[in-house]
């Protein structure tokens, strides 16, 4: 059965957040490499902010309510955390490795759905969870051959813990998504993450260090993909269900093992290949059980 034409714009515009959103997630793996993580975060967001706030002005944007700003707020930090955590993650394992384990969330929000929402979880969902799990065990796995490294197991099991808060942020999305327009979703995600990061800064005692030159092509990169892909994902998620796009999104995988290639030299091992494969077979499982599918998997948390 083919898609309604209805959703081909929806669709083609999906792909297009998928692709940039990946290509983010390799910029931000170099500029944390390069200045530090908390670093890369604070520029970017900074940057985020200042590209959202003239967007806001010019498109003339009502300013939210108050169960609307909530909702932004509430958003804006699990992303902030689950971001901090995946980002740190990305500096110490393959990039295709770690968005193949975080593909583990659309199954964890199963669990959240039926905890927040009161959804009933059926047999066959059950059976999916237990597939994907057996799939982050054959990359876990692969990992562990060989010379045991510490910091990617670390690496890893920030990804998991990134995955559950991200499983949190699908439902938040899903809820943010018909009541925001785009802009409005990926300025006010730029401005809370910023204003966390700067309590933290201020708790820590920490002062950002301003970049030199050349980092700041990248933190512009950075901050110019993750608006336009936030808004692309927003824009797409609001018009169409999410069982006709999370095909989609496991389409970062193979953006993740190019960019991983090409930037860092990378190299694709068949257990995370296998792993992702049972991963992705779970969470389409799982799709086909539920009427209109979980929701949408996003390929990076930030």
């Amino acid at each position: 059965m083919t898609a309604p034409r209805s959703i081909a714009l929806p669709f083609v515009v999906c792909c297009l957040g998928v692709a940039l959103f990946s290509v983010m997630d390799a910029a931000m793996k170099g500029l944390s490499l390069s200045i530090g993580l908390f670093e890369a975060l604070f520029w970017r967001a900074v940057t985020g902010t200042v590209l959202g706030l003239i967007l806001m002005l010019v498109t003339r944007q009502r300013w939210p309510g108050r169960s609307v700003l909530r909702l932004h707020l509430l958003r804006g930090a699990v992303v902030a955390v689950m971001a901090s955590l995946f980002f740190w993650a990305i500096m110490r394992l393959p990039l295709a490795e770690a968005i193949a384990l975080s593909f583990i969330a659309p199954l964890v929000a199963l669990y959240l759905a039926a905890l927040l929402l009161k959804e009933r979880i059926g047999r066959q969902a059950i059976g999916a969870s237990l597939l994907g799990l057996v799939g982050v065990g054959v990359i876990l796995a692969g990992r562990m051959r060989g010379d045991y490294d510490v910091n990617a197991m670390l690496g890893a099991g920030a990804v998991l813990i990134s995955a559950v808060l991200f499983a949190w942020n699908l439902i938040l999305q899903r809820q943010q998504a018909q009541v925001a327009s785009p802009i409005e979703v990926a300025f006010f995600q730029h401005i809370v993450m910023l204003g966390l990061f700067t309590l933290f800064a201020g708790v820590a005692q920490w002062m950002p260090i301003v970049p030199k030159a050349p980092s700041w092509a990248l933190i512009l990169l950075a901050a110019i993909l993750a608006f336009t892909s936030l808004a692309a994902l927003a824009w797409a998620y609001a018009r169409a269900e999410a069982q006709f796009l999370i095909p989609v999104e496991y389409t970062a995988f193979v953006w993740a093992a190019i960019m991983g290639w090409l930037a860092f030299g990378d190299r694709l091992s068949l257990t995370t290949v296998a792993g992702a494969g049972l991963i992705v077979a779970g969470c389409l499982i799982a799709a086909r059980t539920r009427p209109a599918g979980p929701p949408h998997v996003e390929p990076s948390v930030a």
